[in-house]
């Protein structure tokens, strides 16, 4: 074992340091957010934002939490997330696995296919007209998790990662009968779990943040997800905001600023939980997409 010398565990002291530093003052924002949300309209309005609250106060989510409204929008959300983290990765595993072995025929220019829709798309309103016209997804569940299952940006990093892989174990595997979906699901997906998670962590932060999706194309309250619906929260509190200025109520303060704290609380919260769960992966799965496939 090699001995540290007194320079050594100072500069790694030091480096413990600024990294405990860096990360409070990451956090600072976030807890007084939190802070701030549990505090009344008046005070943040004399006091400003703050790192305890100085009035306590439950008025914010006692308005977010009013009804079950937010707690069939959460419902809602969670399915998006978890069924169509689930589908985005067998649908971009399987295509980039195909385009990452060399023996697949026409794989450049099936790439060079997914790499067009990057550059090209048809434009919001053919979009539009495909998926509640011709499609007939419009106020359904679906319509939130088919036309987002893939992303071609999430399959080149995979499939360079992929491509990163020794091909002898592949190659071992088929000389013992095994066929591609056996390599795939059993061998190669379990070696890369670090790209795996990276890219499920991807999915679903595009899955619980969808909001614009609902907009367009979901009418049935029942199926709003949680970001359209604290985005619509949000729009009628503007407009009570802009009523209660020209009608000017005595002592009426509307909730608005602390209703936006407790939005960012209650929406971030959940995926925020998810982090620890893959840091352990997320740290090399940064690297994916670093070799070049």
């Amino acid at each position: 074992m090699i001995k540290e010398s007194l320079s050594d565990r100072l500069l790694k002291g030091l480096f413990y340091i600024l990294l405990a530093v860096f990360a409070v003052y990451c956090l600072m924002p976030f807890w007084s957010v939190v802070a701030s949300s549990f505090s009344s309209e008046a005070s943040i309005l004399k006091n400003g934002y703050m790192f305890w609250p100085s009035d306590f106060s439950l008025e914010a989510y006692k308005l977010i939490f009013e009804d079950n409204t937010i707690y069939r929008a959460y419902g809602v959300t969670t399915f998006i997330t978890l069924v169509g983290t689930g589908m985005s990765m067998v649908l971009t595993s399987a295509l980039a696995y195909a385009l990452s072995v060399k023996s697949v025929k026409y794989r450049n220019k099936i790439a060079f296919y997914v790499y067009f829709t990057m550059l090209f798309h048809g434009g919001l309103v053919a979009s539009y007209l495909l998926i509640s016209k011709y499609l007939d997804m419009k106020d359904t569940i679906w319509v939130l998790i088919i036309p987002s299952m893939l992303s071609a940006w999430n399959m080149f990093l995979l499939r360079n990662f992929f491509a990163s892989i020794d091909e002898s174990i592949a190659e071992s595997a088929k000389i013992d009968g095994a066929n591609d979906a056996y390599i795939l699901f059993r061998i190669i997906l379990p070696i890369s779990l670090p790209a795996m998670a990276t890219i499920g962590l991807f999915y679903a932060l595009s899955y619980w943040n969808k909001w614009f999706d609902a907009m367009l194309y979901i009418n049935d309250k029942n199926l709003y997800p949680l970001q359209y619906l604290i985005q619509r929260i949000m729009t009628n509190l503007d407009y009570i905001n802009a009523i209660s200025a020209d009608v000017n109520i005595p002592n009426f303060i509307p909730p608005a600023l602390t209703v936006r704290l407790a939005t960012t609380v209650v929406t971030i919260g959940p995926i925020v939980f998810l982090y620890p769960f893959l840091q352990k992966y997320f740290v090399k799965g940064l690297m994916v997409g670093a070799v070049k496939g």
